[in-house]
């Protein structure tokens, strides 16, 4: 086929479980130029193959399930390289070269069931990704600048780690949908970054160490969210804070602890799957009737009875699966056989002893799964379903008037029953006695609350009534509910001594003990000093200080975050410092005076957009067939040659040179070369500029280093059989 010139027409191949293994990858790759996609899932390879090099248009490479320990090769000179899977390898950290992720089409990444120990370094870089998968690693941690540029990722899994936290730059991911966390030891991870990702839409945290300690308060922002997943954690509850979650579809609460559910679930009218298996649920709320999408609900090992499962459970029409296997049934609401669309029946290991007799009446149910309950007796079917049962059977009426009819006599009219005549004088009798009796009760119950007010009285002798002092106006004030959990922790100001803050990325960061005192010129602290007074109460004193060089941002925040711990504590006031205008009382914080260190330690909370370098480079065009070749030459006048034309690229400039002997066809493939080179590379930014020889714009000499003003007469000197 080779030979034939097929192979640069090929656009994909798919070398799933062939045999690589050695020298076995077949050569003829290299030719497959036009090559768009490629699979070599378990084909044994333990290198990138060099032929890979030669795909310069390849775009989604798959080399699942191999023996890979390292990524160096051609895998870095694919520059149209957009999907990457190398899952289930045994890649290294250290065997993953960082040029590979400065592939600018690079947007999906699969890394996942590897040996990775720690994210890669460069991975910062792949600032296009918009999928990244690390899950079924040995990580450890998050590097804080990992998500200081990969804004745009939609899919992020770090699921099977070993991770304990997530850095504070988590809440930069404002376009991610999906995050993946599942099996990792997040026991002090508090989440405080989940309510700023408005857009996630799915979020797993199963078998994460969440309790109701560890979850945020409210979840209103995240209006995408739909499918969530905390099962095996060490929930009691249901969090108060999935109940705001109104688009949610798909909720998973298994293997948790809970015991019951709050009669506010009816505000997930769009919920679609709910699992509840294996926790400590005694019954369900009636509110759950009122789920007319939900189709499948589990709520298998459980300590469910009969009670327990709402009556009106026959209102959900869409219901497909009903799963409750494992409880304490003797029976079923016969609402449960009212759900028409209900198509799977799982009722296994109960203490059942009958069934309702409308589960005949099931025309959609597939399966019906009844094994474990040892005393169940099915109820008998109905006659209409019973073989040989009813007239309709043998298509004949039997009825004593149908005969005579059919033996020509004469039939009777049906007498109807004449109607009994009420007596009102015995309803009036009634409805007294009816009066009377409801009359007793409520003396009863009255007199009751009597003598129990009486009680109480008498066992409190002393009791007394004080005056009731009225609040001051700033006391009756109403605060407005804010949670600071967010900021700071449950501990801060509640121990003598000084805590200080520093602002990174708007929010304060604690300082270390022994770097009190020390000052960014660029930077902003909160300090906050707690000491006891006399009565035995705690006093808090709050200051703000606001480098020489510090942003607009950090100083807005600093200040916002100070009235924030005064709100959390209860403070008077807040203190604004700047440097070199700082108190007496403020310098006396410290057991020396404070150091002023040039320089920021922590970056802007702002993001900051560099202007692209370009490297200055001069290109000799020559003719090769119907095609050119531009070889680069040094940026100097001595390289030109009048019978050729040159490019010379300064990134938003690009001047054309044409020799006086130069081709015409040349002239214009170059022009048409360097047209593409606008387009593709500087987003149609640059300026192309062409005019004949000696009339050149001093720009252009000045760029090649002539400055002579007398004007360059370039010489013939480039071999001709130069090729």
């Amino acid at each position: 086929m080779a030979n034939t010139g097929l192979l640069p027409f090929v656009r994909g191949v798919d070398f799933t479980c062939n045999d690589f293994s050695g020298d076995k990858f077949p050569e003829a790759i290299r030719y497959m130029t036009g090559l768009q996609w490629l699979r070599l899932d378990k084909t044994n390879l333990t290198d990138i193959p060099e032929e890979l090099g030669k795909l310069m248009k390849l775009e989604n490479l798959s080399i699942k399930k191999n023996n890979l320990e390292k990524l160096f090769g051609e895998l870095t000179e694919l520059k149209c390289l957009r999907s990457l899977n190398v899952r289930h390898n045994n890649v290294k950290t250290s065997g993953i070269p960082a040029e590979l992720f400065r592939l600018e089409e690079l947007t999906t990444l699969d890394l996942s069931h590897n040996r990775l120990k720690e994210v890669p370094e460069g991975l910062e870089k792949a600032k296009s990704l918009l999928v990244l998968n690390l899950s079924h690693n040995k990580i450890e941690s998050i590097p804080p600048t990992l998500f200081v540029q990969l804004t745009d990722l939609l899919f992020l899994d770090l699921s099977n780690n070993l991770l304990e936290t997530l850095p504070p730059q988590t809440r930069r991911l404002a376009n991610l949908q999906t995050l993946i966390l599942n099996d990792n030891p997040l026991g002090l991870f508090q989440l405080r970054q989940l309510p700023s990702l408005q857009s996630l839409e799915t979020l797993h945290m199963r078998n994460t160490q969440r309790t109701l300690a560890n979850l945020p308060t409210s979840l209103d922002t995240l209006c995408n969210l739909s499918d969530v997943d905390l099962s095996k954690n060490a929930l009691t509850k249901v969090p108060d804070a999935l109940y705001s979650l109104q688009s949610l579809k798909r909720l998973n609460l298994s293997d948790n602890e809970i015991t019951e559910v709050s009669s506010a679930m009816d505000i997930w009218q769009n919920l679609q799957c709910l699992n509840l298996s294996r926790n400590k649920l005694t019954a369900l709320p009636a509110s759950l009737c009122k789920l007319q999408n939900l189709r499948r609900l589990h709520v298998d090992d459980n300590q469910l009875d009969f009670e327990g499962i709402p009556s009106g459970i026959g209102k959900l029409g869409s219901l497909e699966v009903f799963s409750a296997a494992n409880n304490l049934l003797e029976m079923i609401p016969e609402g449960l056989c009212r759900c028409g669309a209900l198509k799977k029946l799982n009722l296994s290991c109960n203490k059942l002893i009958t069934l309702p007799d409308a589960i005949h009446l099931m025309s959609d149910l597939e399966s019906l799964q009844l094994h474990g309950n040892p005393d169940l007796v099915m109820p008998p079917k109905p006659v209409e379903q019973q073989r040989g049962a009813g007239l309709q059977y043998y298509n004949v009426d039997f009825s004593l008037q149908a005969q005579l009819q059919l033996a020509g006599a004469t039939t009777a009219e049906p007498t109807t029953p004449t109607s009994v005549k009420s007596d009102p004088l015995a309803r009036k009798l009634r409805l007294r006695r009816r009066a009377e009796a409801e009359q007793r009760g409520s003396a009863l119950i009255l007199r009751g609350m009597r003598e129990q007010a009486s009680a109480q009285l008498d066992a409190a002798p002393d009791l007394h009534y004080s005056e009731l002092k009225p609040k001051r106006w700033d006391e009756s004030l109403e605060k407005p509910p804010l949670d600071y959990s967010e900021f700071f922790d449950e501990e801060t100001g509640q121990t003598p001594g000084l805590q200080v803050w520093e602002i990174e990325n708007f929010i304060p960061a604690p300082v270390d003990e022994v770097a009190h005192g020390k000052f960014f010129e660029g930077d902003c602290y909160i300090i906050l000093k707690t000491s006891i007074q006399e009565q035995g109460q705690l006093a808090w004193d709050i200051h703000f200080w606001i480098g020489s060089k510090a942003t607009l941002d950090k100083g807005a925040c600093a200040a916002m975050h100070a009235v924030n711990l005064r709100n959390l504590l209860g403070a008077k006031r807040t203190q604004r410092h700047e440097q070199g205008d700082e108190t007496p009382d403020f310098l006396a914080l410290f057991p020396t005076p404070p150091v002023y260190i040039a320089g920021s330690r922590t970056p802007s909370g702002f993001f900051t957009v560099d202007d692209p370098h370009y490297v200055t480079r001069l290109y000799r065009v020559h003719g090769a067939g119907s095609t050119i070749h531009l070889e680069p030459v040094p940026v100097a006048a001595r390289s030109l040659d009048p019978r050729y034309v040159f490019v010379l690229d300064t990134g938003l400039l690009i001047y054309l040179w044409n020799g006086k002997k130069a081709k015409n066809t040349l002239k214009s493939k170059a022009r048409l070369f360097a047209e593409k080179i606008n387009k593709v590379e500087r987003k149609n930014k640059a300026e192309l500029i062409a005019e004949p020889p000696g009339k050149e714009p001093q720009s252009f000499w000045k760029t090649l280093g002539y400055e002579d003003p007398e004007p360059y007469v370039p010489e013939e000197h480039v071999d001709p059989e130069w090729t």
